[in-house]
């Protein structure tokens, strides 16, 4: 993790000027790397080394007091490259890259709450996260309240004087819903408490909550910022003050969730298409949905950037496009949905998103086949028997529609 005086250092040692107007497909090619500094690499060396060699005890001792560069958990020049690249994309200060989105939940939350705190959360969230409020947190005293965040003016009443954090996604999983981040961070800074927003769905290229008056952004890297279904990855960006306690607690001590250099070096080469890859995956979700909308066998669909979306002027304010991510349902509910998800033909039916192919899943099929082995598996708030979710990839959308609609012709 990188921020404050040594990210300026690290900053003035790059052979490419990095300044403000060069912009955001440049800034995440070349930023905070160059060849010089590498043996003229053009690509990021992988560092694949568990500890770190001095060639005296005062070089020793100047290392450990920056703070963790003796131990590969605490730092690595590869995944350090790809912190600085993802803060100046967010317009953050600094970031800290770890093993998988839910380590980054993890070591945002066990690092910035204690025993009798108390987390504001939108009522809706990723099942993995819902996991964790509902179970992990209450055992170590930490209180959680879950908020319907679509009417802000909820956080008035559920703010004590206890709250440390408001957390929400947006858009949030699977509905994609959408939560006005502006309008959020208001109330909740007017009351002395930080927001911290899971930007997973939308991407740096699309969204920068930070922008929208966020203090810390939340991404799990497996998903778009990657973008290839290679690798896991999870990652925090905000103030430089937060990202070094997030990294000398959260990583040093309580998760040591280490992100691998070689996941690393995937995750930096996903990063230089990104906004290519997102106009594609924009483009063709609402290609979909509106076909999915007009569609006879389809009860509703809810995509930002759709005119029936009722974000969609949110979405629209803080949004560049809606992204590749849409959720639509049947008339023929629970049985339906099956019945068409095994009709698809090119089509993925698998869990995840954010990768080249599109993936499609039941999320009601999942958890009542976990219920056999995991009794309080359930469904999340606003999630029904019929919702399908739907990632859409980068194939021709033509052919996409067309698998679509000779599977929902079965029905």
């Amino acid at each position: 993790m990188t921020g404050g005086g040594e990210h300026d250092k690290c900053q003035k040692q790059s052979g490419h000027s990095h300044a403000a107007s060069f912009g955001f497909d440049t800034r995440a090619i070349h930023h905070a790397f160059s060849p010089v500094d590498f043996k003229r690499a053009v690509q990021p060396p992988v560092f694949l080394t568990s500890t770190y060699g001095f060639e005296s005890v005062e070089a020793n001792d100047a290392a450990a007091a920056l703070g963790g560069r003796l131990y590969a958990r605490e730092y690595n020049p590869t995944t350090e490259i790809l912190e600085q690249r993802l803060a100046n994309l967010e317009g953050a200060e600094a970031g800290l890259v770890v093993s998988t989105g839910m380590a980054a939940f993890g070591t945002l939350i066990l690092s910035l709450l204690s025993q009798g705190d108390e987390l504001v959360v939108h009522k809706t969230l990723y099942s993995n996260t819902v996991a964790m409020v509902e179970q992990g947190l209450p055992r170590f005293g930490i209180k959680v309240v879950p908020v319907d965040l679509s009417d802000p003016s909820n956080l008035d009443t559920a703010i004590t004087e206890k709250t440390k954090l408001v957390y929400f996604e947006t858009p949030v999983n699977p509905l994609s819903s959408i939560l006005d981040i502006s309008a959020i961070s208001e109330r909740a800074h007017a009351r002395g408490v930080k927001v911290a927003v899971d930007s997973t769905f939308a991407s740096p290229a699309l969204q920068r909550p930070i922008e929208h008056g966020a203090d810390i952004v939340l991404h799990s890297l497996t998903k778009y910022i990657n973008g290839h279904g290679d690798t896991l990855g999870g990652a925090l960006l905000g103030d430089a003050e937060t990202l070094h306690r997030l990294h000398e607690t959260g990583l040093r001590y309580i998760t040591g969730a280490t992100l691998a250099p070689h996941s690393a070096f995937l995750i930096m080469r996903g990063l230089k298409t990104l906004s290519l890859r997102m106009d594609r995956h924009s483009a063709s979700a609402l290609a979909i949905a509106r076909m999915l909308e007009a569609h006879p066998a389809v009860s509703w669909v809810s995509y930002p950037f759709l005119e029936s979306h009722p974000g969609q002027a949110i979405a629209r304010k803080q949004m560049t496009q809606g992204s590749g991510m849409l959720a639509f349902g049947l008339h023929a509910g629970f049985a339906g949905a099956r019945n068409m998800l095994d009709h698809l033909q090119l089509m993925t039916r698998a869990v995840s998103l954010g990768d080249t192919d599109t993936l499609i899943y039941h999320p009601a099929s999942i958890t009542r086949a976990r219920q056999s082995i995991r009794k309080d598996a359930h469904m999340i708030s606003g999630v029904g028997d019929d919702l399908i979710r739907l990632s859409v990839g980068l194939e021709d959308v033509d052919d996409l529609i067309g698998d679509l609609q000779q599977a929902l012709a079965t029905l």
